[in-house]
């Protein structure tokens, strides 16, 4: 069995300026696992740079409120929404609220930092 807290897990930056803690990378724990599994914030005000994955994305959004963009099609985004997000597309998501942008990342292969471009 393997468990672990959001409370345990570093925090970082991405390249796309979203604050991100990974629960589940199997490149960096030996999991049988594909995909990673990350949980982001995003500040009020504040939207992630233009960027794109190689991969395939999933948002679930936990908490606030947002506007998603992908290949310049605008979208808003609140808690219980999930966005799928094809690999190659140029996304970014802006928080429309006063309070944090709370979401989960799932990315299909995992995350690598080799796979994301930022496009601004």
């Amino acid at each position: 069995m393997f468990i672990r807290h959001l409370r345990d897990c570093e925090e970082f930056t991405a390249g796309d300026n979203t604050i991100l803690r990974e629960l589940f990378n199997p490149l960096k724990e030996h999991l049988n696992l594909r995909y990673s599994f990350a949980h982001a914030r995003v500040a009020p005000g504040g939207m992630t740079l233009l960027h794109r994955l190689a991969t395939s994305e999933v948002y679930y959004i936990l908490e606030g409120t947002g506007e998603m963009e992908i290949d310049g099609e605008h979208r808003q985004v609140c808690p219980g929404a999930a966005i799928y997000i094809p690999p190659g597309s140029a996304q970014r998501i802006r928080n429309t609220g006063n309070v944090e942008l709370v979401f989960i990342c799932i990315v299909d292969p995992a995350w690598r930092v080799e796979d994301e471009e930022v496009l601004e």
